[in-house]
């Protein structure tokens, strides 16, 4: 059998699926035996091994060491990022002014504040539900005005 052939020393029929090793196929020579056969090398980008992509690299790392972003964001990102930022000072602002004692004219302006707030709230709802309400309803309280303006006139005269 051994007749020196590339074939008989290199192949091992079955080694990776018998031993259960891994799914995945092993190569089918084995590493100081052949010679003779070329052996796989790894393929170059052209585009990693360019100047300007090795220069252009270089930049973007010492840039994000330093803490500086690109510029050329996408405006979605930006836009979710000034939101976040906006938040966070609201929030800030809002914890500062609970921790600042009110004066008492300051409450008293804002229980005033809160009453017209309410009070507007209330006159909306109210024009809300004179809307929502059906017609013939609102034609009968017309015609009652109108009949008793009418009785106020007569008895006027």
């Amino acid at each position: 059998m051994e007749d020196g052939t590339l074939s008989d020393r290199c192949v091992d029929p079955g080694l990776s699926l018998s031993l259960g090793r891994s799914v995945m196929a092993e190569p089918d020579y084995l590493e100081g035996d052949c010679e003779e056969m070329i052996k796989p090398k790894k393929l170059l980008n052209p585009v990693k091994g360019s100047r300007n992509h090795q220069d252009l690299h270089r930049e973007l790392m010492m840039n994000q060491k330093m803490g500086l972003a690109p510029q050329n964001k996408p405006e979605l990102q930006k836009v979710l990022e000034l939101r976040k930022r906006e938040q966070v000072l609201k929030a800030q602002r809002e914890e500062q002014e609970a921790h600042t004692k009110r004066s008492d004219l300051e409450i008293e302006l804002m229980k005033r504040q809160q009453k017209l707030e309410q009070l507007e709230l209330d006159q909306q709802k109210d024009e809300e539900e004179q809307e929502n309400t059906p017609e013939f309803v609102k034609m009968k309280s017309n015609l009652r005005r109108t009949k008793q303006e009418a009785n106020g006139e007569e008895r006027t005269t």
